[in-house]
């Protein structure tokens, strides 16, 4: 019997514990191909005992599908403006709580809490943003690069590297063509899906890809490539040959942020880690090694006279007030995901 009431007492104890302190196991982070300092992981684990099994995805229409379909469990997720408008939509995302988050309450920039996408960040912490252009190698290109025109000009034949992403490719396109990035109209998608297959037709398209364009633009391997500025500045460093530019006919303006799933069983510890990345230090090393804008204060404010001139590290007022936000289409998708097979096909 004594032995019996000991065993009760502990459970009793163990339940009686705050959720931190029973649930600090292990935390599941479902994060954009290399879109980490690695480091930062082990530095989290050694200061509070958690360890991160970091799980990796390449589009974020992926990570959805992966979401809906039980594919996984995660603690942390880290989707797009868009996806998190259909998530919250989808009521699958768990509310944040800022006084556990003292440095995302403190650090983050004003402008970070007025996205309409989750205003206020009611489920969201940003973690990166950064805006959509094209980046060009002075060595083959002779002339200023300004519009997205550029992309199908057939003095660029097999020198241009598309994004294998639906909603960017066809969103700068629809922003080429006049019209805007969540368009639902038949008529303006057609016009899209012709002017892409057009593009390869002609011969201007080497090829469709995401995180491997980079290097090939370090290597010179195209003339251009649509690309996301992080990784435009990721390629500018390793080649000053390469310059990036947001067309004038305008782009994407886009934050990926960072949320918890409703099927978290370690929400407490998500929030401990979503603030750790927040602190200043640990902000700046994951901007220094993935190059894409941080939405904290002090890593802006410690940019140095040629960073805060760069558009793709700090783009202008003048530029963000030319693009857009994605918003959640998914109950037209089935239109875009139709005219996105004739053009990749």
């Amino acid at each position: 019997m004594k032995k019996l009431s000991l065993v009760l007492v502990i459970a009793l104890a163990l339940c009686a514990l705050p959720i931190a302190a029973r649930a600090e196991g292990t935390l599941t982070v479902y994060n954009w191909y290399d879109y980490i300092d690695e480091s930062v992981l082990d530095d989290f684990t050694a200061e509070t005992g958690i360890k991160v099994d970091y799980v990796m995805f390449t589009t974020v229409e992926e990570m959805y599908v992966k979401m809906t379909t039980g594919g996984g469990k995660y603690d942390i997720i880290v989707p797009s403006d868009y996806i998190i408008e259909r998530l919250i939509k989808d009521d699958m995302l768990t509310p944040m709580d800022f006084e556990k988050m003292p440095n995302a309450k403190a650090n983050l920039l004003d402008n970070m809490w007025t996205a309409d996408y989750d205003v206020g960040n009611l489920y969201s912490v940003p973690y990166m943003w950064g805006t959509v252009g094209i980046l060009y190698n002075t060595e083959y290109v002779d002339e200023e690069i300004t519009s997205w025109s550029s992309l199908f000009d057939p003095q660029y034949k097999r020198d241009v590297f598309m994004l294998d992403s639906i909603r960017d490719t066809m969103g700068v396109t629809l922003k080429f063509l006049g019209y805007n990035l969540n368009e639902r109209s038949e008529e303006a998608l057609g016009k899209v899906r012709d002017l892409l297959i057009k593009q390869k037709q002609d011969g201007i398209v080497q090829g469709y890809l995401v995180d491997e364009v980079k290097d090939k633009m370090v290597g010179g391997e195209a003339a251009m490539a649509v690309m996301w500025s992080g990784d435009a500045m990721y390629a500018i460093e390793d080649n000053d040959s390469l310059v990036y530019v947001v067309p004038e006919e305008g782009s994407n303006v886009w934050i990926d942020a960072l949320c918890i799933p409703k099927t978290s069983e370690n929400a407490e510890a998500a929030m401990k880690f979503i603030d750790f990345l927040c602190r200043e230090d640990i902000a700046q090393r994951n901007y220094d090694y993935i190059h894409y804008c941080s939405p904290i204060r002090q890593v802006v404010e410690g940019l140095d006279e040629e960073e805060a001139a760069n558009p793709a590290v700090n783009p202008s007022q003048e530029i963000i007030a030319r693009c857009d936000f994605f918003h959640d289409i998914m109950d037209y998708m089935d239109v875009y995901n139709k005219y996105w097979m004739e053009i990749r096909s």
